[in-house]
């Protein structure tokens, strides 16, 4: 296995704190180049993308997590709020080349809402390996209102909150002891 694998796949895990070490908005515009790639079903990318830096912008999510997670995000260097735009459908014509996909989903709410948390899911993950192989560590989170979050982050448009994810360069003893995962035999077949 190469170095390059283990640095992006194997060695990575939960960062709970990070280094004062600033993530440049040049990092993440290079974050989000590399995340875009990842496929999509009809390419849709519905993943939507708040990075936020700035003190207040922080301390106003805090509000809106569980108490556990208020620290996390005000220490970290960024928190991104994965969203995802659930009308993503409007943008097929120039996404999605091969046919007219967005007739699939313009009169389907409940159709376009389990696409795009797929998807941006699909992407979020691709984000946090893209954050890996640019030697950040991350720290995905649930626990916090995703209807307060959409209020106060995505008021008056058609993106939701997905998950939240920090940022920034892993400080010493960052990382919990590792937990164990499963073998292929636990929890695959071939068939």
């Amino acid at each position: 296995m190469s170095d390059t694998i283990k640095k992006i796949f194997i060695d990575p895990q939960t960062c709970y704190k990070f280094t004062d070490k600033e993530v440049l908005n040049e990092t993440l515009h290079e974050l989000y180049n590399l995340t875009k790639w990842g496929p999509t079903s009809f390419n849709c990318s519905p993943m939507r993308l708040k990075f936020l830096k700035s003190k207040s912008s922080k301390e106003k999510l805090s509000k809106l997590v569980s108490d556990d997670n208020i620290n996390k995000i005000i220490n970290a260097p960024v928190c991104a709020i994965i969203g995802m735009d659930i009308e993503f459908w409007r943008d097929l014509p120039k996404n999605y080349l091969r046919e007219d996909a967005k007739q699939y989903f313009e009169n389907d709410t409940e159709k376009s809402r389990i696409t795009a948390f797929r998807n941006s899911s699909l992407q979020g993950g691709y984000f946090i390996k893209a954050a890996n192989s640019l030697g950040l560590s991350v720290g995905p989170m649930s626990g916090f209102s995703n209807e307060e979050v959409d209020k106060a982050f995505f008021n008056s448009s058609t993106i939701k909150s997905n998950f939240l994810c920090n940022l920034g360069y892993a400080a010493e003893g960052g990382f919990f002891k590792r937990a164990p995962r499963y073998e292929f035999s636990d929890i695959a077949e071939i068939i």
